[in-house]
């Protein structure tokens, strides 16, 4: 049975445009009420219409969730204006914690320092701060140290749908976060 969704789909259209941060299907059911059948069609026919060249956004999965954002062709002429700020973000020690922690979770504080060779206390204070990790367990050896993990906020701030969207690491790079044991 085939509808005709061109009402549904502009509706999403509009509530993804009036929000922020990523909606998920679940959401867009309760905000838009129709059900979710029509909402994940009017989603792909969004997807589709966004790929086209003669728009300037695309409909993105991020985080779980859809968002509206600029195509990335054009990042490099809007990141100056809409872009982060400099106030927010992060310096390369930050960066390197923080990736260690990407590609290592669940991964204590000591490990974290064993790989970098230095203490975290600062860059684990900032990224807790920003709500990029979280405490996700604790260890089960002696002392049962506290265990990391990457947020939600961590998703949106890359723009990445799930932690296994992570670029993958070439032969090199992943023996740099393997420990010597």
């Amino acid at each position: 049975m085939e509808f005709n969704l061109q009402n549904e789909a502009a509706l999403l259209e509009a509530i993804l445009f009036l929000e922020s941060e990523p909606l998920d299907i679940q959401s867009l059911c309760k905000i838009s009420e129709l059900e979710k059948d029509i909402v994940e069609e009017s989603i792909a026919r969004l997807t589709e219409k966004y790929q086209s060249d003669e728009y300037g956004i695309e409909l993105e999965q991020i985080s779980g969730g859809y968002l509206l954002v600029p195509k990335k062709t054009f990042w490099s002429v809007l990141k100056d204006r809409y872009g982060k700020k400099n106030e927010n973000r992060l310096s390369k020690a930050a960066m390197e914690t923080l990736s260690i922690i990407a590609y290592k979770q669940p991964i204590t504080r000591a490990e974290i320092e064993a790989f970098r060779g230095v203490g975290v206390d600062n860059m684990m204070r900032i990224l807790l701060d920003r709500n990029l990790v979280k405490e996700v367990g604790k260890k089960d050896i002696p002392g049962k140290p506290i265990q990391y993990g990457t947020t939600r906020e961590f998703l949106k701030y890359f723009r990445l749908n799930s932690i296994a969207d992570l670029p993958k690491l070439d032969e090199q790079e992943e023996s740099r976060f393997t420990l010597a044991r």
